[in-house]
Protein backbone atom coordinates (compact mmCIF):
# COMPACT_ATOMS: atom_id res chain seq x y z
CA UNK A 1 0.00 0.00 0.00
CA UNK A 2 2.76 2.45 0.96
CA UNK A 3 4.58 1.67 -2.30
CA UNK A 4 1.42 2.51 -4.31
CA UNK A 5 1.03 5.85 -2.53
CA UNK A 6 4.70 6.63 -3.16
CA UNK A 7 4.42 5.78 -6.86
CA UNK A 8 1.25 7.87 -7.15
CA UNK A 9 3.05 10.86 -5.63
CA UNK A 10 6.00 10.48 -8.03
CA UNK A 11 3.68 10.23 -11.05
CA UNK A 12 1.66 13.22 -9.80
CA UNK A 13 4.82 15.36 -9.46
CA UNK A 14 6.03 14.26 -12.90
CA UNK A 15 2.71 15.31 -14.45
CA UNK A 16 2.90 18.69 -12.67
CA UNK A 17 6.43 19.28 -13.97
CA UNK A 18 5.51 18.14 -17.49
CA UNK A 19 2.43 20.38 -17.61
CA UNK A 20 4.37 23.36 -16.30
CA UNK A 21 7.10 22.86 -18.89
CA UNK A 22 4.56 23.17 -21.70
CA UNK A 23 3.10 26.45 -20.47
CA UNK A 24 5.53 29.29 -19.95
CA UNK A 25 4.66 31.98 -17.43
CA UNK A 26 5.19 35.49 -18.75
CA UNK A 27 6.52 38.01 -16.24
CA UNK A 28 8.24 41.35 -16.21
CA UNK A 29 11.75 41.56 -14.79
CA UNK A 30 10.23 43.18 -11.70
CA UNK A 31 7.69 40.38 -11.26
CA UNK A 32 10.38 37.73 -11.75
CA UNK A 33 12.64 39.34 -9.14
CA UNK A 34 9.73 39.62 -6.70
CA UNK A 35 8.97 35.89 -6.98
CA UNK A 36 12.66 34.99 -6.80
CA UNK A 37 13.02 37.04 -3.61
CA UNK A 38 9.93 35.36 -2.16
CA UNK A 39 11.41 31.93 -2.93
CA UNK A 40 14.71 32.88 -1.29
CA UNK A 41 12.86 34.11 1.80
CA UNK A 42 10.90 30.86 2.03
CA UNK A 43 14.03 28.74 1.68
CA UNK A 44 16.48 30.75 3.79
CA UNK A 45 14.23 32.24 6.49
CA UNK A 46 10.96 30.36 6.86
CA UNK A 47 12.29 26.83 6.29
CA UNK A 48 14.88 27.12 9.13
CA UNK A 49 12.22 28.61 11.44
CA UNK A 50 9.89 25.67 10.85
CA UNK A 51 12.77 23.21 11.31
CA UNK A 52 13.47 24.88 14.66
CA UNK A 53 9.79 24.59 15.63
CA UNK A 54 9.86 20.87 14.82
CA UNK A 55 13.05 20.36 16.84
CA UNK A 56 11.58 22.20 19.84
CA UNK A 57 8.39 20.12 19.65
CA UNK A 58 10.44 16.89 19.51
CA UNK A 59 12.33 17.91 22.65
CA UNK A 60 9.05 17.94 24.57
CA UNK A 61 8.82 14.16 24.40
CA UNK A 62 6.32 11.81 22.81
CA UNK A 63 5.48 13.17 19.34
CA UNK A 64 2.51 10.87 18.76
CA UNK A 65 0.20 13.12 20.79
CA UNK A 66 2.08 16.40 20.46
CA UNK A 67 -0.11 19.11 18.89
CA UNK A 68 2.85 21.49 18.47
CA UNK A 69 4.74 18.84 16.51
CA UNK A 70 1.72 18.13 14.28
CA UNK A 71 1.19 21.83 13.69
CA UNK A 72 4.85 22.38 12.80
CA UNK A 73 4.84 19.38 10.43
CA UNK A 74 1.69 20.75 8.73
CA UNK A 75 3.38 24.14 8.34
CA UNK A 76 6.45 22.41 6.91
CA UNK A 77 4.32 20.52 4.39
CA UNK A 78 2.58 23.71 3.24
CA UNK A 79 5.90 25.55 3.00
CA UNK A 80 7.56 22.79 0.97
CA UNK A 81 4.57 22.73 -1.38
CA UNK A 82 4.78 26.50 -1.87
CA UNK A 83 8.55 26.28 -2.48
CA UNK A 84 7.99 23.50 -5.02
CA UNK A 85 5.30 25.48 -6.85
CA UNK A 86 7.47 28.60 -7.01
CA UNK A 87 10.44 26.63 -8.29
CA UNK A 88 8.30 25.10 -11.04
CA UNK A 89 6.90 28.49 -11.95
CA UNK A 90 10.30 30.20 -12.05
CA UNK A 91 11.80 27.38 -14.11
CA UNK A 92 9.49 28.25 -17.01
CA UNK A 93 9.40 32.03 -16.86
CA UNK A 94 9.67 34.04 -20.04
CA UNK A 95 10.62 37.63 -19.24
CA UNK A 96 8.83 40.31 -21.22
CA UNK A 97 10.86 43.41 -22.05
CA UNK A 98 8.70 46.54 -21.76
CA UNK A 99 10.78 48.58 -24.21
CA UNK A 100 10.11 46.01 -26.97
CA UNK A 101 6.31 46.33 -26.78
CA UNK A 102 4.52 47.80 -29.83
CA UNK A 103 2.37 50.60 -28.47
CA UNK A 104 0.29 51.21 -31.60
CA UNK A 105 -2.38 48.97 -30.08
CA UNK A 106 -3.31 47.62 -26.67
CA UNK A 107 -0.94 44.80 -25.67
CA UNK A 108 0.53 43.30 -22.54
CA UNK A 109 2.55 45.89 -20.54
CA UNK A 110 0.88 48.86 -22.21
CA UNK A 111 -0.93 51.47 -20.18
CA UNK A 112 -4.31 52.15 -21.74
CA UNK A 113 -6.45 55.14 -20.87
CA UNK A 114 -10.15 54.61 -21.49
CA UNK A 115 -13.27 56.75 -21.15
CA UNK A 116 -16.60 55.34 -20.01
CA UNK A 117 -19.03 56.71 -22.60
CA UNK A 118 -22.03 56.58 -20.27
CA UNK A 119 -20.59 58.66 -17.39
CA UNK A 120 -17.44 60.18 -18.99
CA UNK A 121 -15.20 58.71 -16.29
CA UNK A 122 -11.58 58.34 -17.43
CA UNK A 123 -9.33 55.63 -16.04
CA UNK A 124 -5.95 54.13 -16.93
CA UNK A 125 -4.89 50.50 -16.55
CA UNK A 126 -1.66 48.71 -17.17
CA UNK A 127 -2.11 45.25 -18.67
CA UNK A 128 0.24 42.84 -16.90
CA UNK A 129 0.81 39.09 -16.60
CA UNK A 130 -1.85 37.51 -14.38
CA UNK A 131 0.70 36.80 -11.62
CA UNK A 132 1.35 40.56 -11.34
CA UNK A 133 -2.27 41.75 -11.38
CA UNK A 134 -3.14 44.25 -8.63
CA UNK A 135 -6.24 46.45 -8.92
CA UNK A 136 -4.99 48.83 -6.22
CA UNK A 137 -2.13 49.74 -8.56
CA UNK A 138 -4.49 49.62 -11.56
CA UNK A 139 -2.66 46.58 -12.98
CA UNK A 140 -5.10 44.34 -14.85
CA UNK A 141 -4.27 40.69 -15.43
CA UNK A 142 -3.99 39.99 -19.15
CA UNK A 143 -6.62 37.24 -18.97
CA UNK A 144 -9.21 39.34 -17.14
CA UNK A 145 -12.41 40.05 -19.11
CA UNK A 146 -11.64 43.78 -19.31
CA UNK A 147 -8.08 43.23 -20.56
CA UNK A 148 -9.27 40.63 -23.07
CA UNK A 149 -11.80 43.12 -24.47
CA UNK A 150 -9.09 45.79 -24.83
CA UNK A 151 -6.36 43.66 -26.40
CA UNK A 152 -5.55 44.53 -30.00
CA UNK A 153 -7.62 47.72 -29.99
CA UNK A 154 -6.23 51.10 -31.10
CA UNK A 155 -6.68 54.73 -30.08
CA UNK A 156 -10.24 56.00 -30.75
CA UNK A 157 -11.66 52.45 -30.93
CA UNK A 158 -14.95 51.92 -29.09
CA UNK A 159 -14.94 48.78 -26.93
CA UNK A 160 -17.95 47.09 -25.41
CA UNK A 161 -17.02 45.39 -22.14
CA UNK A 162 -19.36 42.91 -20.52
CA UNK A 163 -19.29 43.51 -16.75
CA UNK A 164 -21.66 42.28 -14.01
CA UNK A 165 -23.66 45.51 -14.30
CA UNK A 166 -24.17 44.92 -18.05
CA UNK A 167 -22.37 46.04 -21.20
CA UNK A 168 -20.42 49.27 -20.90
CA UNK A 169 -18.95 51.16 -23.86
CA UNK A 170 -15.47 52.64 -23.54
CA UNK A 171 -13.40 54.75 -25.90
CA UNK A 172 -9.64 54.22 -25.98
CA UNK A 173 -8.01 57.60 -25.48
CA UNK A 174 -4.34 56.78 -25.09
CA UNK A 175 -1.92 53.84 -25.26
CA UNK A 176 1.48 54.17 -23.62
Amino acid sequence: MLLCVGMFFIIYKFIQIFNTMETPTYLTKEGFEKLKNKLNKLIHEERPQIAQMIAEAREKGDITENAEYDSAKDAQSKLENEISQLQLLLANVKIIEEDEIDKSQVRILTVVTIKNLSNNQIISYKLVPDKEADLKQKHLGINSPVAQALLGKKIDDIVEINVPAGIIKYKILKIE
